[in-house]
């Protein structure tokens, strides 16, 4: 301060102007009463009580997740319609009964189909009495011309009914072929009325459980249009799968084999074990926002999950064990800057007030490396630690130092109190 009342004298004192006198000496005290209030406020701050909020490091498990919503589902899910038009006659099973393979789970009216299997049967039998009636007209004519073939040998028949019986045996052996036609015909008829039969009795292709029921006995199938869907069976409900969507930031992350646990609204406060087996490649757009479908695996032994159940799953992407811990506060903690005197931090007095502070040296070689700092709390004084950051879940980051500790405690926040 003496030093600025000198430097204001020697100013006053070369002024050519006497009668300004009073103007520079006001001015004067006034420099002098703003440089004092600014001295005072300095001292007050460094004096004042700074509080830290600290945290221990720790070590253990660091478990990073992505965050998935979807829903449960059958892994094999069948829908079973008819292929053909009819009234049903009857339905053999309801909502969630068990079904094996084969089972019959309704059947359509069969009485037009049974008449086309007996006309098919009778045209069957026709056919084949005509190749027997034929068959038999060909070995007669073939025992006629090897009879005309000895006498033509001993010269004791003409030409001409050489020829004929010639003709005649060959005439007999294409009528055999003809009903042989007729007869495969026939049979392919009757094959094909027993096929759509065999249709009219609907069955399941699977053993599992009926998870919906749309046939009504007395309801008219119309599958000439769009086959309808009769049944829905779920194949075995004891192993099902989590299909969720997984939001396109996320999926980088995702992967074949990753744990996971997920929660559903029936059972509050309990977690069910899954695995991703799937992660597709073809993109879902909802609303202008991208998933990708990723399926798991789930375990339902138990019978609890039951098909379309609402569920929130948790992906581990990341797991690192045995890791050194601190709270991600941590990083993202920066002492305030406080004002410091000496001739590395700029001049005093009044032209220190004036001219910008010059950075010290460490303060530009920690800009210069830009590495991730904590603060660690040491015999009450904060001391800044260079760490290296790995993987976080967010609360906690996983970090690598020679000068950090199990137990240090890091600085999170930082209170100042009177």
């Amino acid at each position: 301060m003496a030093n600025a009342a000198e430097d204001m004298a020697r100013i006053l004192a070369k002024g050519r102007r006497p009668r300004r006198r009073w103007l520079w000496i006001g001015l004067a005290l006034l420099v002098l009463g703003g440089a004092g209030t600014w001295i005072w406020t300095g001292v007050i701050l460094k004096t004042a009580d700074v509080r830290y909020e600290t945290e221990a490091v720790s070590r253990g498990r660091l478990v990073v997740t992505v965050t998935a919503t979807g829903s449960v589902q059958p892994t094999t899910q069948v829908d079973v319609s008819s292929e053909l038009s009819g009234a049903l006659a009857e339905v053999l099973v309801g909502f969630n009964d068990r079904v094996e393979v084969g089972q019959v789970l309704a059947r359509l009216d069969d009485s037009k189909l049974a008449d086309q299997v007996l006309t098919a049967t009778a045209q069957l039998q026709a056919a084949r009495a005509s190749l027997a009636q034929a068959e038999a007209a060909a070995r007669e004519a073939e025992v006629t011309y090897e009879s005309q073939s000895e006498l033509d040998k001993r010269g004791q028949s003409t030409r001409l009914k050489m020829i004929a019986a010639e003709v005649s045996r060959d005439k007999a052996q294409a009528v055999v072929d003809g009903a042989k036609a007729s007869v495969a015909l026939a049979e392919a008829g009757l094959s094909a009325a027993e096929t759509d039969m065999g249709k009219t009795t609907i069955r399941s292709p699977v053993s599992g459980v009926v998870l919906n029921r749309t046939a009504e006995p007395g309801q008219i199938v119309a599958a000439s249009l769009n086959a309808p869907v009769l049944f829905t069976l779920a194949e075995d409900l004891a192993r099902m799968e989590l299909r969720v969507d997984v939001d396109e930031a996320d999926i980088g992350r995702v992967a074949v084999g990753n744990a996971a646990t997920f929660t559903v609204d029936a059972y509050p406060g309990r977690s069910f074990p899954a695995q991703i087996t799937t992660v597709r490649y073809a993109p879902e757009t909802t609303d202008g926002v991208v998933t990708y479908k990723a399926i798991l695996s789930v375990d339902n032994s138990e019978g609890l999950l039951r098909p379309g159940m609402t569920a929130t799953a948790t992906i581990a992407v990341t797991v690192v064990e045995d890791t050194m811990r601190v709270p991600s506060a941590a990083l993202r903690f920066e002492p305030p800057q406080t004002a410091e005197s000496g001739d590395s931090r700029g001049g005093s007095g009044l032209i220190g007030m004036i001219m910008p502070r010059r950075p010290s040296a460490a303060s530009s070689e920690a800009k210069a490396t830009d590495a991730p700092t904590v603060w660690v709390l040491r015999d009450g004084v904060a001391t800044e630690v260079e760490v290296e950051a790995g993987a976080s879940d967010g609360k906690l980051t996983a970090v690598r130092s020679d000068d950090l500790a199990e137990g240090d405690l890091v600085i999170i926040d930082q209170t100042t109190g009177g």
